[in-house]
């Protein structure tokens, strides 16, 4: 796993992924964007996320959830408010601990699960990533249980956000000045 500071995470980028590994866990490089196995079509866009609400039925999904789940480990993650403009936030836990994503595999690919965003999250967007605490992981990785369940169920950590300059449409732009509040 490369050890570089990354502000500005996108799909197709190879990314931290926690996946359960023989007796314990293992921290790998994987590329958010799934291809599905079945799609044959070269020009088939990749899955960045998967509906929590509709996972055990996707064909796309439904083997995955039960074999193949991964945490995506980051700091926070941005979503675009849509005014007459798109506008984007950084998201943070409210207690500075990193962010545990619920994620789905196969082979060297993964996307994010997501759920219907909460109260507080639906005024800048209609979804969210699930995130789970990090006392979780290995629960929402243990193949006995049924991880969309599970997830459904567990406690989510509370969240912080505010708005953060517009340089952080473009993927190549990445420092720490993308994360910083222009409110204030």
């Amino acid at each position: 796993v490369e050890d570089i500071d990354n502000y500005n995470a996108h799909p197709y980028q190879k990314l931290p992924i926690i996946k359960k590994y023989k007796n314990g866990n293992t921290l790998e490089s994987l590329q958010w964007g799934l291809i599905p196995s079945w799609a044959k079509d070269k020009d088939f866009k990749a899955l960045i996320n998967a509906r929590l609400e509709t996972i055990d039925e996707k064909v796309s999904f439904k083997k995955l959830i039960k074999n193949y789940r991964c945490i995506a480990v980051a700091d926070g993650f941005y979503e675009w408010k849509r005014e007459k403009e798109k506008i984007p936030y950084y998201f943070a836990r409210k207690d500075n601990k990193p962010i545990f994503f619920a994620g789905i595999y196969e082979d060297d690919q993964f996307c994010l699960i997501t759920e219907e965003a909460n109260e507080n999250i639906s005024e800048i967007h209609h979804r969210q990533p699930v995130i789970i605490n990090q006392t979780d992981i290995n629960r929402y990785l243990n193949l006995e249980l049924q991880g969309s369940a599970f997830l459904k169920e567990c406690n989510k950590p509370d969240l912080v956000f505010y708005e953060v300059s517009k340089d952080v449409n473009k993927p190549t732009n990445n420092s720490a000045s993308l994360i910083q509040n222009v409110s204030i």
